[in-house]
C-alpha cells in the first residue's frame, strides 16, 4: 500500500455514501470502474460502469480517467478515486518502469477536481477481491487433497511484470501484504534452466524471477533458448511467442513456454511455503489465461509438488486460475472503503 504525496496523508475510510472512481493500472491495460458501496451482499461494492483501456493508445493515466468520467453520465460529482498500480509512490509520482507513462498524482487530483485520491499496489487490490470470488469465477489448476483450509491466500501472476500479494484473513477485515516476490533471485531446477540462468547472468548481476516469468521474461527465455539451440530468434513479441507455442509452429517457442510453466510451478510452491498459504493460490496476470491449455499440460504440477518433505503440505493447497477482469477495480474500491488505503 503506497502513501500519496501529502505529508498529512493517513489511511482513512472513504465516504461510504459517495460514488467512487477506481482504476487498476498495469503495463498493458488500465481498467477503470465507477463503483458504489454495496451494504449487503457477497461483495462490498457494485461496479456501475466499467471500461478497459489499452495504455499504449493514451498519453497519460489522467487522459484515461478524464475520458472515462466524461462519458459516465454520473448522477453526482465524483470526488473520490483510488488507483491500484504496480510500483511505489515517490514524491508526486508512481514509480514503475513497466507503466506506459509517468503517473503524476497531483495532475490526476487537480484535473479531475478530486477531494480524495488513494494509491495502492495492484496485486494488493486483486488479493483483496479474492475474498468475494466463487469457484465459478475461477478455473482449477490443482485440486487439493482435503477441503480448503482457513489461512493465508497467495495471489500472484505474470503480466508486464510479476506481481504477488498475500491475503491474511482477519476480523473485522482481512489484511493484504504487498510483496516484491518477483524480485527474488531466479532459482533454476533443471539443467536447462541452469544453462539459461548462465546466459541471463552475462547480461545482469541480479537475475530475478520476473526476468523470466513475465511478458518480457517470456521473450528473454525464448531468446536464450534460441541461443542454446544455435538458431536465430524469429519472434520478437511475447504474444507471437505464445501463439507459436500454442500452434506448435516454433520449437524454441514451445520450449520457452515449457520452461516458463515449470519455473512458475516451482516458484509458486516456494511462495506457498514462505507464507504458509494454506488458504490456496490464485494465479492471475495477463498471460496465464491465454496459455491455460499449455499450463495444464506442462510440468507446472510436477514442479509445484517437487519440494521434498513438504509435498504432503502442498497437496492440501488448491491452485486456481482467475481472469484479471474487474477484480482489481473491485479490490481497490473495497480496500479504500474499508479504510485500508492512504489518501491525500
Amino acid at each position: 500500500m503506497a502513501e500519496v504525496a501529502n505529508p498529512r496523508s493517513a489511511p482513512q475510510r472513504l465516504q461510504q455514501e459517495a460514488l467512487l472512481l477506481a482504476a487498476d493500472v498495469g503495463g498493458t491495460h488500465a481498467r477503470v470502474g465507477l463503483v458504489s458501496r454495496q451494504p449487503n451482499g457477497a461483495s462490498p461494492v457494485t461496479v456501475l460502469r466499467y471500461q478497459r483501456y489499452a495504455c499504449a493508445e493514451w498519453p497519460s493515466l489522467t487522459a484515461v480517467l478524464q475520458h472515462f468520467v466524461t462519458y459516465l453520465d454520473a448522477p453526482a460529482p465524483i470526488g473520490q478515486c483510488v488507483v491500484a498500480s504496480a510500483g511505489y509512490v515517490l514524491d508526486d509520482a508512481i514509480v514503475n518502469d513497466n507503466l506506459a507513462w509517468p503517473v503524476s498524482i497531483r495532475d490526476i487530483r487537480d484535473s479531475l477536481a478530486l477531494d480524495q485520491l488513494a494509491v495502492i499496489n495492484d496485486f494488493e487490490a486483486v488479493a483483496w477481491a479474492t475474498q468475494f470470488l466463487t469457484d465459478a469465477d475461477t478455473l482449477p489448476v490443482i485440486e487439493a487433497s482435503t477441503p480448503p483450509q482457513r489461512g493465508p491466500v497467495l495471489v500472484m501472476g505474470p503480466g508486464t511484470g510479476l506481481g504477488s500479494a498475500v491475503l491474511l484473513p482477519g476480523q473485522p477485515h482481512a489484511t493484504v501484504l504487498a510483496t516484491e516476490a518477483g524480485q527474488i533471485a531466479l532459482a533454476p531446477g533443471t539443467e536447462r534452466e541452469i544453462e539459461i540462468l548462465r546466459l541471463f547472468a552475462r547480461e545482469r548481476s541480479h537475475v530475478p524471477f520476473e526476468y523470466a516469468l513475465s511478458g518480457p521474461g517470456l521473450r528473454n527465455l525464448y531468446r536464450a533458448i534460441c541461443s542454446l539451440r544455435g538458431t536465430s530468434p524469429a519472434l520478437a513479441q511475447p504474444n507471437a511467442i505464445t501463439h507459436a507455442a500454442l500452434m506448435q509452429t516454433d520449437a524454441a517457442a514451445v520450449e520457452a513456454l515449457e520452461v516458463f510453466c515449470g519455473l512458475l510451478g516451482s516458484f509458486v510452491a516456494d511462495l506457498v511455503l514462505l507464507y504458509g498459504a494454506r488458504g490456496g493460490v490464485f494465479l492471475a496476470g495477463g498471460i496465464l489465461p491465454q496459455i491455460r491449455q499449455l499450463l495444464m499440460a506442462s510440468h507446472f504440477r510436477e514442479r509445484f509438488f517437487n519440494k521434498g518433505v513438504m509435498r504432503p503440505f502442498l497437496q492440501q493447497v488448491p491452485v486456481r486460475l482467475m481472469e484479471h477482469g474487474q477484480h482489481g477495480v473491485i479490490g481497490a474500491a473495497g480496500m479504500a472503503i474499508a479504510g485500508h488505503a492512504a489518501t491525500g
